[in-house]
């Protein structure tokens, strides 16, 4: 009969001999691991590789994403579809064995790690929304969302500040089916962390409100079995299991050293590798009955079709909540969310308020909510800036779901669990706080970006206008950084049509996040008829036409700018020149329409002035070197909003003056 070290052994072979062909990867962590990775995924881990995306499977994230070659081994061995050729091409050109693991294209991968903490924040997110959907849907009898998340961290993850931020909200939520496994073998790139990183981290965890197992042997099968039931049994608090193990274990000079964490072994290494582990096969070859004892497909089925029986029959007992369920978890909106969308945006124009569009969020948030039961979100301890809590709001806890969460002062933190709450499927997640702190949490926007979830991320007091907080709070570089990032759509939307737009886009959109930038001030509503309502959703349209002929000049605005923009073509309408307004509230959707449409409503030829309370640079890409950008290329001052609007020269004057220069070129 195969052992379980032999087992484990073929992990170990896998992850040096693609590190070894490749020569580039990490070895050190998937050979170190290997005997958590046999007991979590032989003996508990519940998934089905002939469908991975089965709803009630367990998850499993990989924080620690640099040993991705454990994962791929893993998933090759218990039946993914990850061929042994996929094995071999490690870390090629367009293979399913990328560096780090990449959600999307590896059959089995939850989600993209690699920047360490942050697989580990998600897996909250994912026991999050293991809670909420739960608490919304089972019922006595049919507890059709019933699933753990594991994580495997080790000691970079932890060292890691987001750590510390989802760690503690986990913790406070009691997130019982949370089970972590931290890699603790004393060693990172530099060498032994007893220089750089001495934290108690089980009295840390316990601090936190975790459930602790400390000091347990990686490398014992039965220690290992027991502290994964032990966690298990534990349901009011996340569990920790502290496991110490050796890297790069069976190498017989580079086990437990540095040298083995981030390059391959080397040849000599790898041979003497395999003669101390007794593993007498060839590279790349697993014995028949090696893949046999992995083999998870058989019992993968029968524990969907066990579920899929118990599914339908909640179906029959409460067919609503099935039906809903089944739409919810395929990412479908409600059957007439359209014709919603629409009545509210024609009760939203004809309302025609003036107000900060943080709080036409919350009126979008208003609208858009009671019709949306799926969305679920909340603020960085700053709701009642931001504006997320609306009427429908039911505060998740410790004890029970609920779709707003109270994230605390944790911005990458938050970002981070909004992209594991997308993740998990069944809700869409919004996480909101100043503009400016989304500094703090920027590599989970990229993240989310690189995985094109949908995940939401709510950013208030975008500008200046916010006014007497000065520059530490003032956004100057953000909103044309984040439009940097690929697949992000940025909208900076200038009233409440725009606002409720903005959030209906995001929300309909399936292969990418959204960032929504709103204003701390008052901005004034703008007539629009129903074709601009329309022509919204492609990310900029003609708002105002030039007056008495064709324009000699486009004035591009954004957000609390397009006021300013139409006061300046009303200015010059008096001196006889013609200028259009176009608000730009979405560049990205604007740059994806046909060049037909792009032509249309910036026409070539004609001088083009933009303006936004930010820096110029970005704007260059549309209105070219002969252009002009009315903005701020410095940081801000303490002072009221408007008073910094006309000392920073962002007036209805100066965006005159600048369409005259640009026509005088």
């Amino acid at each position: 009969m195969t052992s379980r070290s032999e087992l484990s052994n073929a992990i170990r072979a896998l992850a040096m001999d693609a590190v070894q062909q490749a020569n580039s990867g990490h070895p050190g962590m998937p050979m170190g691991m290997a005997d958590i990775a046999e007991t979590v995924w032989r003996h508990h881990l519940r998934h089905n590789p002939a469908n991975p995306g089965w709803f009630n499977r367990d998850r499993f994230v990989l924080s620690n994403g640099h040993g991705s070659m454990l994962l791929y081994a893993l998933l090759h061995l218990t039946g993914y579809a990850l061929s042994i050729d996929e094995i071999r091409r490690f870390r090629q050109l367009h293979s399913k064995t990328p560096g780090h693991p990449e959600y999307g294209l590896t059959p089995g991968v939850e989600t993209t790690t690699g920047p360490l903490g942050q697989g580990l924040a998600n897996a909250v997110g994912m026991a999050i929304a293991e809670r909420a959907l739960a608490a919304e849907f089972n019922r006595p009898g049919f507890a059709v969302v019933d699933h753990h998340t594991y994580v495997f961290l080790g000691d970079g993850c932890l060292m890691e500040g987001i750590s510390h931020e989802a760690c503690s909200l986990a913790g406070t939520l009691g997130l019982g089916k949370l089970i972590g496994c931290y890699d603790d073998n004393g060693i990172s790139i530099d060498g032994k962390v007893e220089g750089w990183f001495t934290d108690d981290t089980p009295r840390r965890f316990e601090a936190y409100g975790w459930h602790v197992i400390p000091n347990v042997d990686g490398h014992d099968f039965a220690a290992l079995d027991a502290a994964l039931a032990a966690a298990k049994a534990v349901t009011d608090r996340p569990s920790l299991i502290c496991c110490k193990t050796v890297i790069a274990k069976g190498a017989p000079t580079k086990a437990g050293s540095a040298k083995a964490h981030g390059e391959a072994l080397g040849a000599a290494e790898v041979a003497a590798t395999r003669a101390a582990l007794g593993w007498n096969h060839p590279a790349f070859e697993i014995p028949r009955e090696i893949y046999a004892a992995w083999d998870a497909r058989a019992s993968g089925a029968a524990r969907e079709a066990e579920w899929n029986g118990l599914f339908a029959g909640y179906a029959k007992a409460h067919p609503a909540e099935a039906s809903e369920f089944t739409r919810r978890i395929g990412g479908e909106l409600p059957a007439g969310w359209r014709e919603h969308c629409a009545k509210v945006l024609g009760a939203t124009r004809a309302k025609a308020e003036t107000v900060a569009t943080r709080k036409a969020s919350l009126n979008s948030l208003e609208l858009l909510g009671p019709v949306l039961p799926e969305l679920i979100g909340g603020s960085a301890d700053l709701a009642g800036s931001n504006y997320t809590i609306w009427s429908g709001s039911k505060p998740l806890a410790r004890a029970s779901g609920g779709n707003y969460l109270y994230f605390g002062v944790r911005e990458f933190g938050m970002c981070a669990i909004v992209n594991g709450i997308a993740l998990h499927a069944g809700l869409i997640p919004y996480g909101a706080t100043f503009l400016t702190f989304s500094d703090y949490a920027r590599n989970a926007l990229r993240m989310a970006a690189l995985m094109r979830i949908r995940a939401l991320f709510v950013f208030t007091h975008d500008s200046i206008g916010l006014g007497e907080d000065g520059p530490t709070h003032q956004s100057i570089e953000h909103a044309a950084s984040l439009r940097l990032i690929p697949h992000l759509d940025v909208w900076r939307p200038c009233d409440t049509v725009e606002s409720l737009a903005a959030w209906i886009a995001a929300i309909e959109r399936r292969d990418g996040p959204a960032a929504l930038l709103f204003s701390r001030q008052n901005v004034a509503f703008q007539p629009r008829d129903d074709a601009q309502v329309e022509a919204i959703r492609r990310g900029g349209y003609v708002l105002a036409e030039a007056d008495g002929g064709a324009a000699q000049a486009v004035i591009i605005a954004t957000g609390s700018e397009v006021p300013l923009a139409i006061g300046a073509r009303r200015a010059l309408a008096g001196e006889g020149i013609r200028a259009r307004v176009v608000s730009m509230p979405c560049t990205s959707v604007f740059d994806r329409q046909d060049a037909g449409y792009r032509e249309a409503v910036l026409p070539e030829g004609v001088a083009r002035v933009a303006v936004e309370a930010g820096v110029t640079d970005f704007w260059r890409k549309y209105v070219g070197l002969d252009g002009e950008v009315v903005g701020i290329d410095r940081y801000g001052e303490s002072a009221p909003g408007p008073e910094l609007y006309k000392f920073f020269d962002i007036t209805v004057e100066n965006v005159a003056a600048a369409v005259k220069r640009a026509l005088a070129r």
